[in-house]
């Protein structure tokens, strides 16, 4: 016979609560891994339409005379910008690399889009529904990181993500893409 003061302990499994908050999994990772990709290499595409009319797109001449119909100064350096903002966000998005900044490209890049195109409908063919995806799918993987199949997990300065990367890069988007619309005509 057992005393009411003496009690046994099992071990216990780990609760959610107790795991780590840079606990990642195989699927995690893997599921990052395709969300980067498909939203990298897709934003890479609509920057190589601005930048050399790959695509379909209108090159440099094309993209500069729509910014500038747009409202925008100079819209073949805003050709230029974008276009490099999206090509070059979108590769790092897909590979993994500065992950933060990449999003941070994305997103500043996706809210001058969303504005141009203008907010009077939220489904296509007019509306605002692809460009909100591609924003929130950028700011979503630059605050949770790229996961674990990532060049930046090479970089000592971002290998271990923390949300305050993510969080300062979406912020210096959002800045960054205030005051690019505040000179918009």
């Amino acid at each position: 016979m057992t005393s009411p003061s003496v009690t046994t302990t099992e071990p216990q499994a780990a609760t959610p609560a107790s795991v780590p908050l840079a606990f990642s999994t195989s699927a995690h990772d893997a599921g990052l891994l395709l969300l980067r990709v498909v939203l990298g290499l897709t934003m890479a595409g609509h920057g190589t339409q601005k930048l050399f009319g790959w695509f379909g797109g209108g090159g440099l001449s094309g993209t500069g005379q729509f910014f500038t119909a747009s409202g925008y100064p100079a819209g073949n350096a805003m050709a230029v910008v974008a276009g490099l903002t999206e090509t070059l966000g979108g590769l790092g998005l897909a590979l993994g690399l500065l992950t933060p900044l990449a999003g941070a490209a994305v997103v500043g890049t996706m809210i001058n889009a969303i504005a141009v195109h203008g907010a009077g409908a939220f489904f296509a063919p007019k509306g605002i529904e692809y460009e909100l995806l591609l924003t929130v799918a950028a700011a979503a993987v630059a605050l949770t990181g790229p996961g674990k199949y990532a060049v930046d997990r090479f970089l000592p300065v971002v290998r271990g993500h923390r949300l305050a990367h993510g969080l300062l890069a979406v912020a210096l988007a959002v800045v960054i893409a205030g005051a690019l619309l505040l000179v918009r005509n």
